[in-house]
């Protein structure tokens, strides 16, 4: 099965009726208010879920979503804040300059260098996630795109780039996190060369997802080069399948279920 990026679900080219399968998929808000705590909610489920599976590292890593009445800022979560351990009122509201507008923790300034600077250049993307991922650290430092190997890496096939600009730096200033910005016009993710990995989305849980995603595929590269020289999928096929698993809804569908996860097993988090 396949969803469109308009919603309709389609069975070898075949449109489902509503009753025939219950995917529910994202509804408009009533207000600002419900969307911003949706978000939020989102925000703090994603952390923890980060937290999980092993890409908290220190005070490295961050995710944030723009808000929906003011897109000039975002939420993120605070510097020094375990990712297992965020709650909605944990965390803050951040503008272009690295103000804390509300909130009563501090920003990781990494965190609002790099994210500030995509989030004002790239006004299509509402979230976006990064984290020292051990994959991700380890595929960076070959400076190199992921090949379409698998189905799962066809997903980021001709929608990534390579950036080489400040790499293996600390960004703490302003520029520089704009310099990084300008590598990175279009696409879902971005490999930082001896850095790590940054993906984007129109919603919190497709930027988790195809972050989650890029590791893997990341890694499964580095256990086949380790092997032996991996077959790649030819063009037209990656590009197709590229074309049906790797477009918005299909994202943020594939984060569900580890979003159904979370909030069974960490309720906490909604406080």
């Amino acid at each position: 099965m396949t969803v469109t990026e308009s919603g309709v679900r389609m069975i070898d080219g075949v449109e489902l009726a509503p009753k025939d399968v219950n995917l529910a998929l994202p509804a408009p808000f009533a207000t600002l208010e419900e969307e911003r705590l949706h978000r939020k909610q989102k925000l703090a489920g994603a952390l923890r879920i980060f937290g999980r599976v092993g890409f908290g590292e220190g005070v490295a890593g961050h995710i944030t979503v723009r808000d929906p009445e003011f897109p000039e800022y975002f939420w993120v979560n605070p510097f020094a804040i375990s990712f297992r351990h965020v709650k909605v009122s944990d965390l803050i509201l951040v503008d272009h300059s690295g103000n804390v507008i509300y909130g009563k923790y501090p920003v990781n300034r990494a965190a609002f260098v790099i994210h500030s600077a995509v989030h004002e250049a790239r006004p299509d993307i509402v979230a976006a996630a990064h984290s020292h991922s051990v994959h991700g650290k380890a595929f960076s430092s070959l400076g190199i795109p992921l090949d379409p190997i698998t189905q799962d890496a066809c997903i980021f096939y001709n929608d990534h780039t390579v950036i080489q600009a400040q790499g293996g730096k600390v960004v703490f200033d302003i520029e520089a996190g704009k310099e990084l910005a300008t590598h990175f016009p279009t696409g879902k993710a971005a490999i930082h060369q001896n850095h790590g990995l940054f993906t984007v989305g129109q919603t919190v849980d497709e930027a988790a997802f195809w972050f989650l995603s890029m590791d893997r595929s990341c890694q499964a590269q580095l256990l086949a080069m380790a092997a032996g020289t991996p077959k790649l999928i030819d063009h037209e096929s990656a590009e197709y399948t590229q074309q049906q698993t790797g477009f918005p809804i299909a994202g943020w569908l594939s984060f569900q279920p580890l979003w159904q996860e979370i909030c069974r097993t960490d309720p906490d988090l909604f406080d």
